[in-house]
């Protein structure tokens, strides 16, 4: 483990793990700029020497469940983290240990991407931000799918998730930010 030069800064990478891959929605479409946008922040944030923590979901069947063998990172995902923690809920500090090792670390920073943008990120960030976090979440540096709202049948894009989980995080419970946006505040 490095000695970590901005300790008040953590970056959180949620669900970028193969069990998406087994899902009947899975789409390659957005992956290519979800993957350069997250390493390009990964490789920035490992060489400001910012921990980076990898949070996976652990499911009780299925391709999330451990004993599938695909409750590991995807193939891309460079390095290993400076901690790993498994979850079973939408977001990553209940029953993990992850607020208490950012709080030993004295990080009080967290930036958020992975996968699902609307599902794991967005609740980790509300949930984060009022246990005391100040958060960056990095829209670009996440993932979703299409969904079909099952009352009207109308088909909200990937995109159009994205931007409705900005417009409810944005100064209530983030900072929206880019991956360039996000590495610059880090050298203030």
């Amino acid at each position: 483990m490095s000695s970590i030069q901005h300790p008040k800064v953590g970056l959180i990478i949620i669900d970028v793990q193969q069990s998406f891959t087994q899902m009947p929605f899975w789409s390659l479409e957005d992956v290519p700029a979800f993957q350069s946008a997250l390493s390009k922040l990964e490789q920035g944030c490992r060489a400001r020497q910012v921990p980076v923590v990898h949070i996976f979901h652990c499911g009780a069947s299925g391709a999330f469940a451990p004993e599938s063998g695909f409750v590991k990172p995807l193939s891309w995902l460079a390095g290993d983290p400076d901690v790993r923690f498994d979850k079973h809920t939408h977001n990553a500090f209940t029953d993990t240990g992850l607020d208490l090792w950012l709080r030993r670390r004295g990080v009080q920073k967290l930036i958020i991407t992975g996968i699902r943008t609307e599902q794991c990120c967005e609740t980790t960030t509300r949930v984060g931000s009022d246990i005391g976090y100040s958060i960056d979440f990095v829209t670009e540096a996440t993932l979703t799918f299409p969904m079909t709202h099952a009352g009207s049948g109308v088909v909200f894009s990937a995109q159009d998730i994205k931007t409705r989980t900005e417009l409810v995080l944005q100064d209530r419970f983030a900072r929206i930010v880019d991956v360039d946006t996000c590495l610059a505040s880090i050298d203030a």
